[in-house]
């Protein structure tokens, strides 16, 4: 499956801690970034990370990008509503193109480490039919 992970820069540590607790799990999928996020997750996990542009340069649309094409099964979007800077990536479009092609998201910890625990379960397979059928 193909995961995507972005931080505003107030939460790039708590996707790092995220994703070293969830190593054994995201190492299984393709990890997708924008360049900063990415860069980090694979500092601190040794994953491997397709990574974007960064978030202010045009990675968030890169990123975006590869959800309105319905090629991302899931988003883990870590943001502070009380701190949003005009660089920072639009979460609004972000959740916006997830609802719009039904791709779970999750923009806070405990939905995140509900996923991904589901994740780990096979929950979320039927993404993968979903996917199959747009290339048909």
């Amino acid at each position: 499956m193909n995961i995507g992970l972005i931080a505003h820069n107030s939460k790039k540590t708590l996707i790092e801690d995220f994703c070293i607790a969830y190593k054994g799990i995201l190492s299984k999928h393709d990890l997708y970034a924008t360049g900063t996020t990415g860069r980090r997750i694979e500092d601190v996990t040794s994953l491997r990370v397709h990574k974007f542009l960064p978030g202010a340069i045009g990675g968030d649309k890169q990123f975006t990008e590869m959800i309105i094409r319905n090629a991302m099964d899931m988003v883990i979007f870590f943001y502070n509503p009380a701190m949003i800077e005009p660089a920072d990536p639009d979460v609004g479009t972000v959740v916006q193109a997830c609802d719009a092609n039904n791709i779970p998201v999750a923009t806070n910890i405990a939905t995140a480490e509900l996923l991904i625990l589901g994740l780990g379960r096979g929950d979320l397979d039927w993404r993968l039919s979903m996917r199959a059928d747009d290339i048909l």
